[in-house]
């Protein structure tokens, strides 16, 4: 993996077309600062690539033979936050909002020219976000509908809010720091931010009042899909 200042971007291609795959390196590996690093077929293989190659990008399409692309997504976020992934299916934009929440950089569809795949995986890499504009018009209604107004908290910054949502899905903060490549000891400053801007008196409070303000995929009141909260770690 490059250091983010210097050397190549290193890029995994994950797709079970072998003939886009080709078409896809040969495109990258014309550029003198791309590197393709490996190609994978499946999910289970993408996941063992990475471990052993660190990319700074994965190209991922969702339609993958063993796991969906959008849980491949998730798993690299566990053991790969530093990775960036970036979406590249013939899949529909509605699958964005899936994929955006599952951590995906950016998401483009495989007709979109060549020039621009290459462009967006810089900007990923450079921690910069990329869509489509098809895809960037359906995310911009499905988060219309399905995120929380965003003045329910308006003293927070997007990365307050962001951690508070993790908060309402039930994240411990060693699961939160690994979802977001931070340290621990980073979260914990952010949540006590977030629990001192809320007036808060715990944390407890300040994930039901997420909840209640629509943060987070549970219910108020309820820990996430049914099941226990983590414990704060």
């Amino acid at each position: 993996m490059s250091d983010g200042t210097a050397g190549p971007i290193d890029v995994l291609v994950v797709d079970d077309h072998p003939v886009f795959r080709l078409g896809v390196r040969t495109r990258l590996s014309a550029e003198p600062d791309i590197v393709v690093v490996g190609e994978a077929d499946t999910g289970a293989a993408a996941l063992e690539l990475v471990e052993r190659t660190a990319p700074d990008v994965v190209l991922v399409d969702l339609n993958l033979p063993d796991i969906d692309g959008v849980e491949l997504i998730r798993q690299l976020g566990a053991v790969a936050p530093r990775t960036a992934p970036l979406v590249l299916t013939m899949l529909s934009a509605d699958a964005v909002t899936a994929a955006v929440r599952a951590g995906a950089r950016g998401y483009l569809l495989k007709d979109a020219e060549p020039g621009r795949i290459v462009a967006a995986v810089r900007a990923v890499a450079a921690g910069d976000s990329v869509f489509g504009p098809q895809v960037a018009a359906r995310l911009l209604g499905g988060l219309d509908r399905a995120m929380p107004d965003r003045m329910a908290f308006p003293d927070l910054t997007g990365r307050e809010r962001e951690i508070l949502g993790l908060l309402a899905d039930g994240l411990g903060n060693a699961t939160i720091g690994r979802r977001l490549g931070l340290r621990s000891k980073t979260v914990r400053n952010y949540v006590s931010n977030v629990i001192g801007k809320l007036q808060a008196a715990d944390r407890a409070e300040a994930v039901l009042r997420a909840r209640r303000a629509g943060l987070g995929e549970s219910r108020p009141g309820l820990p996430p899909t049914g099941g226990r909260a983590e414990p704060d770690r």
